[in-house]
């Protein structure tokens, strides 16, 4: 009897065991760490609405944490307790970046991936009145002058990826900021720059206007639209790039917990709705899993470091 007992007595504790740790509980947030309303932030608000729909019992919300350059709200998720209800919006420059300029209390080595949906694709396009029109006129300007290429902030993602594909090509670059990706495209337009890279939905509608042409992509193939336009790797340029969007968490999570959020970013993905609204929003998708994309985030660290270096701003920012 007594065995009997005890048998029972455990099978009980291990229900109840399983159904205190049922995840998810309660609301699983997603930290944005930029301010709500640009494409990171609408692409996770259709991201978290997914994945209510295929994580069995799951609220999911969006927390906008901006500041430092994507830094404080990536800060707060690698900080936060390992227990998959805190998440982050994986972005390039916060995690790949800004750890090298010493803008982080964080490294990329302290968060697990859970997948990427999307891409922001880059393209190089030459300016008005530019002294080049396509890739072998400007790798020929290039080779005895410097051209002026603009980008969106010192330090950013397309100021950091121009000054790598200059690495990679064994070319000099005279790299311009400006106080946003507006202002550059304005200044391209207007002719006071001769290039700049910006993503393909941003150069459209110039392109079509006459006021810039794109010369390449920073991709492994041509892109859809714009099919004539060579990539830099099919010109004998090794070289791609380009920004992402995902999820990632602090390490530690559990991994039957951690399954779960891994699976159920694959289902939100494969959903035809969210694909549609991502699609409709101008966004490049593409799935990566956690270790796809860990590769991707560790290749983009390691090229943005050697760059840093060279730019004399390793860890700049380091207090």
């Amino acid at each position: 009897m007594n065995k009997k007992i005890a048998i029972l007595a455990g099978l009980m504790g291990s229900l109840v065991a399983t159904a205190a740790h049922a995840f998810p509980d309660r609301p699983i947030q997603i930290v944005v760490p930029y301010a709500a309303g640009g494409s990171t932030d609408l692409s996770m608000r259709l991201l978290a609405e997914s994945l209510q729909r295929h994580i069995p019992d799951s609220t999911v919300i969006i927390r906008n944490q901006p500041g430092g350059g994507g830094a404080i709200g990536t800060s707060a998720v690698v900080h936060a307790r390992p227990d998959g209800y805190t998440l982050g919006s994986g972005a390039q420059g916060p995690l790949a970046l800004l750890p090298h300029l010493g803008s982080t209390d964080y490294t990329l080595d302290q968060v697990d991936f859970i997948g990427l949906v999307s891409r922001s694709l880059q393209v190089m396009v030459a300016c008005k009145d530019a002294p080049f029109t396509d890739f072998d006129s400007f790798m020929a300007y290039a080779k005895t002058k410097a051209p002026q290429i603009g980008n969106s902030g010192a330090g950013g993602a397309n100021h950091i990826s121009t000054e790598a594909f200059a690495k990679a090509a064994g070319i000099k670059v005279e790299s311009v900021p400006f106080g946003g990706a507006s202002e550059a495209v304005a200044a391209c337009a207007g002719g006071h720059i001769d290039a700049m890279v910006v993503s393909p939905a941003e150069a459209l509608p110039q392109v079509q206007a006459g006021a810039v042409r794109p010369i390449f992509v920073e991709e492994d193939k041509r892109i859809d639209l714009f099919p004539d336009t060579p990539t830099a790797k099919e010109k004998g340029v090794d070289f791609t790039w380009s920004s992402w969007k995902g999820l990632f968490a602090p390490k530690g999570i559990p991994a039957a917990d951690l399954k779960v959020l891994r699976d159920g970013i694959k289902a939100a993905y494969d959903d035809a709705e969210f694909q549609k609204k991502m699609t409709d929003m101008g966004e490049f998708l593409q799935f990566e899993d956690a270790d796809a994309f860990a590769k991707r985030a560790e290749k983009d660290s390691v090229t943005a470091e050697a760059v840093i270096k060279d730019l004399g701003m390793y860890q700049m920012n380091k207090k």
